[in-house]
């Protein structure tokens, strides 16, 4: 009579809660978080972002607050886009030393010291007047190293006043061989890159757009962001030839509609692999959260664990302070 029965029964380590996080194979801790964070020059009171509810370009002084509760909620780092009051052809104010990030980043550091990790993106796009990721030829491309010129500067610009970590972004060839080479001669060879090394043009960036105010004028860059349907070898050599260059980690971006990429790029390297879950993946599930459509928290926590299950070890995601309360 007994054979009729399952001699397996899987179901018996998933009856409760608590057996259910005894025997877990993914777990998320707020360390493994780091905080996107929009700071904007001149403005009075942090300016709500339509397209991502919850999320501000926040001011100097509530930059300091925010970053602050971040630190409390044990996020293990955050990463600073700034909004300059003046965008120019060449992005003056991606390397001036009073420029918008810069200010920020000495405000967080003084702020918070160690408790986590200051961050800053390194890229020209929220810095031009065109919303290209770089220097523009005459007729409209973008000049691959005339532009990595410029990245090497805002590098070394962030790393004096003092993040912790440079995030180049921008997908030009070279990048990171430019910066790893402009801060070591400047007396920060001990700042580490994560390298955006495959992070595809992707129509998931969208909010993200109107919080870096990279619209209207932003245009296509198919040119130097991957092709999603590209083969993932492509990221990988992409990857490849970051390391090469002086890469201390890796990122891809978006998260969610690449998470085949993650695991890929986490079974190729032996440094850590970040994840981006860019401002796309946040709106869709805030927006039908809304609308009643979702479980709002077990989907941002669904999607978290999906990406971290795909191999990131890092994930740069919106939800990082409050998730990190959450797990707390």
């Amino acid at each position: 009579m007994s054979a009729q029965f399952p001699v397996a029964r899987p179901r018996r380590l998933r009856r409760t809660p608590a057996l259910r996080r005894l025997v877990a194979g993914t777990r998320l801790h707020p360390a493994d978080l780091i905080l996107p964070l929009f700071v904007k020059e001149g403005i009075a009171e942090p300016q709500p972002v339509g397209s991502m509810p919850g999320v501000v370009q926040h001011t100097r002084d509530s930059l300091r607050k925010a970053v602050t509760e971040a630190a409390e909620a044990g996020v293990g780092g955050v990463i600073l886009f700034g909004i300059p009051a003046h965008k120019d052809a060449r992005g003056s104010a991606a390397d001036d030393p009073e420029g918008i990030v810069q200010v920020a980043v000495r405000d967080v550091v003084a702020e918070v010291g160690d408790a986590l990790v200051v961050m800053t993106d390194t890229c020209l796009d929220e810095y031009t007047d065109h919303g290209h990721c770089g220097i523009l030829t005459e007729t409209g491309e973008v000049d691959n190293d005339a532009t990595l010129e410029r990245y090497a500067s805002a590098a070394v610009s962030q790393a004096a006043a003092g993040s912790q970590v440079i995030a180049p972004s921008g997908m030009m060839d070279g990048q990171v061989k430019a910066i790893r080479e402009a801060l070591d001669a400047n007396g920060f060879a001990h700042v580490p890159i994560l390298a955006y090394s495959a992070k595809y043009a992707s129509g998931f960036y969208g909010p993200f757009r109107e919080a870096a105010e990279c619209a209207p004028r932003f245009g296509d860059r198919s040119a130097y962001q991957q092709d999603p349907a590209g083969p993932i070898d492509e990221a990988l050599r992409e990857v490849r030839l970051d390391l090469a260059e002086g890469a201390d980690a890796v990122m891809v971006k978006p998260a969610l509609p690449y998470l085949d990429v993650i695991r890929r790029v986490r079974d190729a390297v032996d440094v850590p692999v970040a994840a981006y879950q860019v401002s796309g993946e946040y709106a869709m599930i805030e927006a039908a959260a809304a609308n009643g459509w979702l479980d709002r928290e077990r989907i941002i926590m669904e999607s978290l664990i999906s990406i971290r299950r795909a191999g990131a070890d890092l994930i740069l995601t919106y939800w990082a302070a409050e998730v990190a309360r959450l797990l707390s």
